[in-house]
């Protein structure tokens, strides 16, 4: 396992195919990370084979294949045991302390007092991801110095 770091992020398989079909929260909360070269996208193979299958079956095999080609260049892969959640294992491998999903289950009081034992990671969804990201804040913890700003252009 990695260490935890605050800025480096995960979005599950439905948060990464509603960033590439629909855009609204989901693309706003990961225009944050693919604006900022100091933030990452941690994900495993299986997580874009998650999502790689839900854009082929709501939308279409090529995009699908044209989005796995993009995204093998943005993300930080991880490896892990096969049969483990692929967004909560790519957090735990990866030192991700945000996982970004839609997934009720996932998010449960429940399940975060579970996630706890084992690692020290934060379930949300896109939107409160986005309305409680400080880049600023989080430029000077983790990298130090005054923030920049954004050094990426999200549609590049």
């Amino acid at each position: 396992m990695t260490e935890v770091s605050p800025a480096r992020v995960v979005a599950d398989a439905d948060v990464l195919a509603a960033d590439l079909l629909v855009g609204g929260d989901a693309r706003e909360a990961l225009d944050h990370v693919r604006r900022h070269s100091w933030v990452r996208l941690v994900a495993s193979d299986a997580l874009l084979a998650d999502t790689e299958a839900i854009i082929a079956d709501l939308a279409d095999p090529d995009l699908a294949a044209d989005w796995r080609e993009r995204i093998e260049r943005e993300r930080e892969p991880v490896d892990h045991p096969e049969g483990d959640h692929p967004a909560l294992a790519s957090a735990y491998r990866g030192g991700a302390a945000h996982v970004l999903s839609y997934d009720e289950t996932l998010r449960s009081a429940k399940t975060g007092m579970a996630l706890q034992e084992h690692m020290q990671v934060s379930v949300r969804t896109p939107d409160a991801f986005a309305t409680l990201f400080d880049a600023q804040s989080l430029y000077e913890l983790v990298e130090g110095g005054a923030y920049p700003g954004p050094d990426l252009d999200p549609r590049a």
